[in-house]
């Protein structure tokens, strides 16, 4: 039986993922791509670590850098863009090499996700202000009129789940629960090989706090200055960004630039602790490397 031609690479920031899909796509001429929704955005090339232009010239990288701030891309609109893409490499006989931290692209490919359309962001932020107007249990019932399952099983005070389930069924003329109905993976079982790295946690917790030095001397500053000049929503998901707050916060001159760089050393060792357990709970099964 042929190899798969799909390999999911998994693991936490700063755990050596690039690198080891670089090296291997170099000895096998494999096509690069993103499965991590930082990574996503052009604005955000040096707090993400995204690979460098030396390494897109090493091998073929897609799906890096396709996004602008302003723009919230969801698990949803990932999986839209990577089908299309795996089948043209399928036919052209190429293997992908599928690199990233963000374990619902995982979730996507291999158990599927609900191909639920982009909400604007006005229906978001509608939906948000009419749950703050009305209060819990009268949005819940407001809900009940367009998805009724959802308003039963969403936990008590979810606010995000509760106006997100909302927004879907008005925007979309479909309840949420409906549309989460229709999952289905993106690979086939057999159709792909996968690993999870998974460092030694501190020799991990090292390497976040050496990269948050190396991005300020990168240009981190200069990247969230940038966005700072665009007066963005900050409920943007490239806004929440890790380094992207704390490093406003100094630019701001809330906060001395060591404070900030400890503050963004301990979000990005939080980051990747979360990511570890996700990958732990969600993939116990995958190899680890």
């Amino acid at each position: 039986m042929p190899a798969p031609l799909v390999t999911l690479i998994a693991g936490p920031t700063a755990s050596g993922k690039s690198a080891l899909a670089l090296e291997r796509a170099q000895e096998t001429g494999a096509v690069i791509v993103n499965a991590d929704s930082q990574q996503l955005y052009a604005d955000l090339r040096v707090l993400t670590a995204r690979p460098s232009p030396e390494d897109q010239t090493l091998a073929e990288h897609r799906l890096y850098g396709v996004a602008d701030a302003a723009d919230a891309w969801s698990v949803g609109r990932w999986a839209r863009s990577v089908a299309p893409l795996l089948d043209e490499l399928k036919a052209q006989d190429r293997h992908a090499l599928i690199v990233g931290g963000t374990g619902l692209y995982f979730t996507a490919l291999t158990k599927g996700i609900a191909d639920i359309p982009d909400v604007p962001i006005a229906a978001r932020e509608a939906t948000q202000e009419a749950y703050d107007f009305l209060g819990e249990d009268a949005f819940r019932a407001r809900l009940a009129e367009r998805d009724p399952r959802a308003a039963a099983t969403i936990a008590p005070s979810d606010r995000q789940r509760l106006t997100r389930a909302l927004a879907v069924a008005e925007t979309t003329g479909r309840a949420l629960t409906d549309w989460q109905a229709e999952t289905r993976p993106l690979l086939s079982p057999d159709g792909y090989d996968r690993l999870v790295i998974e460092p030694d946690r501190a020799a991990l917790y090292d390497r976040c706090d050496r990269r948050v030095t190396l991005m300020v001397e990168q240009g981190a500053l200069d990247e969230v200055r940038a966005l700072m000049r665009r007066r963005l929503d900050p409920d943007l998901p490239a806004m929440k960004a890790v380094g992207v707050r704390d490093f406003e916060a100094h630019l701001k001159g809330k906060v001395a630039l060591e404070d900030a760089m400890d503050a963004v050393r301990q979000a990005t060792r939080n980051y990747a602790k979360r990511q570890l357990t996700w990958f732990r709970n969600q993939a116990p099964d995958w190899p680890r490397a």
